[in-house]
C-alpha cells in the first residue's frame, strides 16, 4: 500500500508540473488572439506566484485541519478548473481572474507532498520526485504543440491538460483511503497532531531564517538562469537565437536528469554533501560562462559554443539535487512537528525568489549590461553558500 501511494504521489508532481510551462509555449499566439500585449505574459504569471505564496504560507493550518490526501485531491480540482478557465477565457481580465485559484491549488499541494515526502520517505525519494515534476514540466509544451498542430490552438493545449488533472483528481479521491493507511504505520504524522504554529513563533526558530535565504536564493538561480540564459548567449556570446534556445532547452534537461541520477547517491551522500555538491557544480558553470569563447575562438564555432554549453550544463547539473535536499532536511534540521510550517514558508520564499530576482536583472541588464548575468548568477550562489553552511554550523552545536 505504501509503494501505491508513493507512486500516486510521483504521478501527482508529474501533474504538478505540466502546467508550469504552458503558459510561456502559449503566450505568444494567446496575447494576440486576446488582444494582450506581449509583456502582459508577467502580469499572470506574477498573480499565479502571488497565489502560490499565500497558499503555501497557510499550507500547515489547512493540511492540519484536512489532511495531505484530502488537499492534494481538492487542489489538483482547483487546478484542472482553473486550466479549464484558461482554455474558454475570452479576455486577459479573466486569465487574471483564473490565475490566482491556479496558484493557490499549485501552491498548496507543493507544500503537503514536499512535507510528507520528506517525513516518510528516504531522500532518494525526494530527488525523484522532483525529477518527474521536471518530466512533467517539459511534457507540458509538447502538449501544447500537438493540440496546436492539431489546429486546436492554445486552447486545446489548455484543455488537454486540464482533463488529465481532473482525471488525476478522481484517482486522488478514490485513493484516499490510502493517506490513512500511511498514516496508521508511520505514526509521525505529527502535522495531523499537534496544533499549527503561528508564522512569528516559526520566525523565531534558531536556523530558519538562513534556510529560506538560501532558497530565496536557489530558486532564484534557476529562474533567473531560465529566463536570461538565452539572450544573454545572444547578446553578449554572440550565438544564434536557434542554438542558445536549444542550450536552454539542455539547461532544464540537465536539471532533470540530474535529478534523476542523484536519486541514487542522495542516501549515501546525505543533503548536507548533497547541497555542497550542487552548489559547486553551479561556482564551476559560472566559471565556464566567464570564459571569453567568443573571442578567443572567433574563427572555430565548435569551441565558441561548447564553453557556454558546458557552463549551463554545469549549472543545470548543479541546480538538480539542491532543492530536492533542502527540502527532504527540513524534518532533520528543526523537527517533525515544525516541518510542515517551515516547508509552507520555504515554498513562499521559493516564489518570492523566483518574482524579484529575474526582474532585478532585467533592471541590471537593461540599464548596466547583461554581460553581468554570470557574475549575478554567481554573487547570489555564494549568498546560498553562506547560508546554507551557517545552518550547518548551527545544526552541528545543537
Amino acid at each position: 500500500m505504501v509503494t501505491l501511494l508513493l507512486a500516486l504521489i510521483y504521478l501527482a508532481f508529474i501533474s504538478l508540473g505540466l502546467p508550469d510551462s504552458l503558459l510561456g509555449s502559449a503566450w505568444p499566439q494567446m496575447h494576440l488572439d486576446l488582444g494582450a500585449q506581449l509583456s502582459m505574459e508577467g502580469i499572470i504569471s506574477m498573480l499565479i506566484s502571488c497565489g502560490t505564496v499565500i497558499s503555501s504560507l497557510f499550507s500547515e493550518k489547512i493540511i492540519y485541519k484536512f489532511g495531505t490526501g484530502m488537499i492534494s485531491a481538492v487542489s489538483t480540482l482547483l487546478t484542472a478548473v482553473a486550466l479549464f478557465g484558461f482554455s474558454v477565457s475570452g479576455n486577459f481580465y479573466m486569465l487574471c481572474f483564473l490565475a490566482i485559484p491556479y496558484g493557490l491549488g499549485a501552491g498548496a499541494i507543493d507544500a503537503a507532498l514536499n512535507n510528507y515526502v520528506a517525513l516518510h520517505f528516504a531522500s532518494r525519494h525526494m530527488s525523484w520526485l522532483h525529477c518527474f515534476w521536471g518530466i512533467g514540466a517539459a511534457v507540458g509544451p509538447y502538449v501544447m504543440g500537438v493540440a496546436m498542430s492539431l489546429g486546436k490552438g492554445w486552447r486545446g493545449g489548455y484543455l488537454a491538460i486540464s482533463v488529465i488533472q481532473l482525471v488525476l483528481t478522481i484517482v486522488l479521491f478514490a485513493a484516499l483511503p490510502l493517506w490513512k493507511i500511511n498514516q496508521e504505520k508511520n505514526e509521525e504524522s505529527i502535522t495531523e497532531k499537534k496544533e499549527p504554529k503561528k508564522l512569528k513563533e516559526i520566525f523565531k526558530i534558531k536556523g530558519v531564517a538562513f534556510v529560506l535565504i538560501a532558497f530565496f536564493c536557489y530558486c532564484a538561480v534557476e529562474q533567473t538562469t531560465g529566463l536570461w540564459a538565452s539572450s544573454y548567449f545572444v547578446i553578449n556570446r554572440g550565438l544564434s537565437n536557434h542554438t542558445a534556445a536549444s542550450f536552454v532547452g539542455l539547461f532544464y534537461i540537465g536539471i532533470t536528469g540530474g535529478r534523476f541520477l542523484s536519486g541514487f547517491i542522495a542516501d549515501k551522500f546525505g543533503d548536507k554533501k548533497m547541497i555542497r555538491l550542487g552548489i559547486c557544480g553551479i561556482l564551476i558553470g559560472v566559471v565556464f560562462l566567464l570564459i571569453p569563447a567568443n573571442q578567443l575562438f572567433s574563427s572555430y564555432k565548435m569551441l565558441k559554443e561548447i564553453f557556454p554549453l558546458i557552463g549551463l550544463g554545469f549549472v543545470g547539473f548543479g541546480c538538480a539535487p539542491i532543492y530536492p535536499s533542502v527540502i527532504h532536511a527540513t524534518p532533520d534540521n528543526f523537527g517533525k512537528e515544525n516541518s510542515q510550517a517551515i516547508i509552507g514558508i520555504q515554498m513562499a520564499f521559493a516564489y518570492m525568489g523566483v518574482i524579484i530576482m529575474p526582474a532585478l536583472f532585467g533592471i541590471i541588464s537593461q540599464y548596466i549590461t547583461i554581460a553581468l548575468f554570470p557574475i549575478y548568477i554567481m554573487l547570489i550562489t555564494l549568498v546560498m553558500f553562506i547560508m546554507s553552511e551557517k545552518m550547518n554550523k548551527l545544526k552541528s552545536k545543537i
